[in-house]
């Protein structure tokens, strides 16, 4: 197994990395969130990595730091999440939001992720429910608050919408601005606030 690899990212594209190790190019699946992690092309880095071996080829994933591996590993031990849908998923919510979803049953949050259907969100909260913890989240990254007003929440997505923002990105402000007592208009002000409108 390669366990990492430290060499020149040579290209940078959507979610893959070409990593430069001693005049070999490895092309490393990765997430959004690594993508944005790793140094400039050009700059060293050091990528952790998974192998996947299959009938029909061998595929690299590459991790910017051990906490998403180690989100990733568990992932995939979810009966019907593979190592393309573990990567996907970390594309489409912070590891903070994720954990926090996983410990609150939060599947609605789950299912808005590109790809994933309700069911197999709901399987990575009854299977992984006990293998996370709130303590992994690294990065000084703020944690969602598990109880919150899911009308005020619905209420300020749809008007997110309306304002033109995606719909994955919409519910992803929002819910992180989301708590117990907030009304929609407060969660809006905030999310415009912070995106800059």
């Amino acid at each position: 197994m390669i366990a990492y690899l430290v060499g020149v990212i040579e290209e940078k594209n959507e979610n893959t990395v070409v990593v430069d190790v001693n005049g070999v190019g490895y092309e490393l699946c990765v997430s959004s969130n690594t993508l944005v992690s790793l140094p400039l092309v050009g700059e060293t880095a050091k990528v952790l990595t998974y192998m996947q071996v299959k009938e029909d080829g061998i595929a690299l994933f590459g991790f910017a730091n051990v906490e998403e591996k180690s989100l990733f590993l568990k992932l995939i031990t979810v009966s019907g999440i593979g190592p393309k849908m573990a990567i996907t998923i970390l594309s489409g919510i912070r590891m903070s939001d994720l954990i926090v979803a996983i410990l609150s049953d939060d599947v609605n949050l789950l299912s808005k992720i590109k790809g994933l259907g309700k069911k197999s969100a709901e399987r990575i909260c009854l299977e992984l429910k006990d293998k996370v913890s709130a303590g992994n989240v690294g990065g000084g990254e703020t944690l969602l608050s598990a109880n919150y007003n899911e009308n005020a929440l619905n209420d300020a997505v749809d008007t997110l919408i309306n304002l033109g923002i995606n719909k994955n990105e919409a519910y992803r402000l929002a819910r992180s601005k989301a708590t117990e007592d907030i009304t929609a208009e407060e969660i809006i002000l905030k999310v415009l606030k912070e995106i800059g409108r």
